[in-house]
C-alpha cells in the first residue's frame, strides 16, 4: 500500500470553543454574566463569556481561563459542569466551530472586569438576558443552562452551590424562589428540606433576623440527590 503524506492544509479550518452560562443570585434575582464583544464577528453585541480552546488545553481549564480573562471572575472552586455541545455548521461565520458549553453556579460572585476581546462585562437578570439579542447561538445556550439549573434543583442538592458555606433555610428558600421564579411557603419548604436526608446539616451558630428570633445555620450535607425531590 502506498503511504500518502498527511496534509493538514487540505482540510477546512475547524475549531473548538467553550461558552459559559454563569448563574448566581444577586439581590434576590437569578442573574447571568454577559460580555459585550469588542471584536468581529458581532462586535458590540452581547454574548456569553468564552473563547477558543488551546491545542493542549483541557476543556474545563479552558472554560475557567476564558472566564477569568474576559470578565476577571475566578471560579476555581465553584460548581462547573458541561452543559451541552453546539455544532450547527453556520453557528460561527468565521469557520466551522463546535462549542462545548459549561454551566457555572456560585454565590456572591464579584463585579466583572472586562478583558481581552470583551469591551464590557456585566451581570444581567436571567429574564432580561433571555430577551436580549445575543451573538452566535448564545440565547439558546443560555436558555438551556437556565433550564438545566431549574430542573436540577428539583432532584439534586445543587441549590447549596448558590449559598455561602453556612446559610439559613431562608437563604436556601430564596435561592429556589430566584431560580424558579416562584414564591414558596416558608413552613412547607422548611419541612421538605428537613425531610430530605443529607440535604443540609445543622452547624453550631445562629444569625440575627429582623424582628424575630435568631435563625439556625446549616451547611451542605453529603447527599447529591434529593429523596424525596422538591418540585416546582
Amino acid at each position: 500500500m502506498t503511504n500518502e503524506l498527511y496534509d493538514p492544509a487540505a482540510f477546512p479550518p475547524f475549531a473548538v470553543t467553550v461558552d459559559l452560562v454563569v448563574l448566581t443570585v444577586r439581590n434576590g434575582r437569578l442573574c447571568t454574566l454577559l460580555i459585550e464583544r469588542g471584536l468581529q464577528p458581532f462586535e458590540g453585541q452581547l454574548a456569553l463569556p468564552g473563547g477558543f480552546v488551546g491545542i493542549a488545553e483541557d476543556l474545563a481549564d479552558a472554560a475557567r481561563r476564558e472566564l477569568l480573562e474576559e470578565t476577571g471572575v475566578l471560579v476555581q472552586h465553584a460548581h462547573l459542569e458541561q452543559l451541552a455541545t453546539y455544532g450547527a455548521p453556520r453557528r460561527d461565520p468565521r469557520m466551522r466551530v463546535v462549542s462545548v458549553a459549561h454551566l457555572v453556579l456560585a454565590p456572591n460572585l464579584p463585579k466583572p472586569q472586562a478583558g481581552t476581546d470583551a469591551s464590557h462585562a456585566m451581570w444581567m437578570t436571567a429574564n432580561k438576558a433571555l430577551k436580549a439579542r445575543l451573538a452566535f447561538d448564545h440565547r439558546a445556550i443560555l436558555f438551556d443552562g437556565i433550564e438545566r439549573a431549574r430542573a436540577k434543583l428539583e432532584y439534586t442538592t445543587l441549590a447549596t452551590a448558590f449559598c455561602r458555606t453556612e446559610f439559613t433555610i431562608t437563604d436556601l428558600r430564596q435561592v429556589y424562589e430566584a431560580v424558579w421564579g416562584v414564591e414558596l411557603d416558608p413552613r412547607n419548604f422548611h419541612r421538605k428540606v428537613m425531610a430530605s436526608e443529607g440535604f443540609v446539616e445543622q452547624v453550631d451558630g445562629t444569625v440575627a433576623t429582623t424582628g424575630g428570633r435568631p435563625a439556625q445555620l446549616f451547611r451542605a450535607g453529603p447527599a447529591t440527590e434529593l429523596h424525596p425531590p422538591l418540585t416546582r
